[in-house]
């Protein structure tokens, strides 16, 4: 039997259990990568484990991993224990997001931006060892055409409650921060042979939009992509042999796009990289080292 063309990586896909996460995270595991989903329920990814053992036969590996993105303590213990198992990492999809839902993180920040960026940050900072031992490697970040609506971002009000009434502002906000991540890290990690990614997946029919107000929901759900057609562009970006030699590029459907002029403002993103690391030294777990 031909292995898979994938056979023998490892990844790590955040929000694995439902939408373009699960869909990124099954694919991957049907061709032979080692797959760890990291979610906040045991429970709900239990059913996407098992769809994987199905569609496989029982051949393909992937488990669970508890990650609760807005709990930077739970962040740490779901680095700490991946990394205690000794393995590479090939590939990190920061997938994981909500939208619409308003208030502040276990942690201290704006909802949306503290779960998409700031405990995204943490566990990717914990784990470029891990990536840069195994290069070639990927990271992944999951952002939205959303960041065209964001001017900046605001450093004091990432720290404060939810303040417009559906909450997409903040949401634009996080999403352009991915972007800026994603750029940031491709410069920091220049020859090291690991390459960076962020994307627009579409409007995608998915559980990031459950808690917008049903009025705008309604609005958009006839526009929205499938669960499967959204993940073609993380797959894209995860797996293609295309895209191997960029890194620190925007796409959409598949192909390089131009951000917004905010997203390739270099400053900014250097400003978001000094902030986050200040702000993950604060909040730090007990006992951490």
């Amino acid at each position: 039997m031909i292995a898979p063309p994938l056979s023998g990586q490892v990844a790590l896909v955040t929000g694995a259990n439902t939408g373009i996460g699960r869909v990124t995270a099954t694919q991957l595991a049907l061709q032979g990568v080692h797959v760890f989903l990291a979610c906040r329920s045991e429970e709900k990814t239990r059913p996407v484990l098992a769809d994987i053992a199905n569609q496989s036969g029982g051949r393909a590996r992937a488990e669970f991993l508890p990650l609760d993105l807005g709990d930077l303590a739970s962040v740490r213990q779901c680095a700490w224990t991946f990394l205690a198992r000794g393995l590479p990492l090939h590939l990190l999809v920061n997938n994981a997001g909500l939208a619409g839902q308003k208030g502040t993180t276990e942690s201290g920040f704006e909802l949306t931006f503290g779960v998409c960026h700031v405990g995204h940050f943490l566990l990717t900072s914990m784990l470029l060892d891990a990536l840069k031992a195994s290069a070639p490697a990927r990271i992944v970040v999951v952002a939205s055409k959303a960041h065209r609506h964001a001017k900046g971002i605001d450093f004091d009000a990432v720290r404060e409650p939810t303040l417009s009434p559906g909450g997409l502002r903040e949401y634009a906000v996080a999403k352009l921060a991915n972007v800026l991540f994603a750029s940031e890290l491709a410069r920091r990690l220049q020859g090291t042979g690991v390459t960076t990614y962020s994307l627009h997946p579409g409007v995608v029919a998915s559980d990031v939009w459950r808690a917008v107000p049903w009025p705008i929901a309604s609005l958009i759900k006839p526009f929205m992509l499938s669960s499967q057609e959204g993940a073609a562009t993380s797959l894209y970006c995860a797996a293609s042999p295309e895209c191997a030699g960029q890194s620190g590029l925007y796409y959409d459907k598949c192909r390089p796009v131009s951000p917004s002029h905010v997203a390739r403002d270099p400053l900014l993103a250097g400003r978001l990289w000094k902030a986050s690391e200040q702000w993950i030294q604060a909040v730090r777990a007990p006992g951490s080292p």
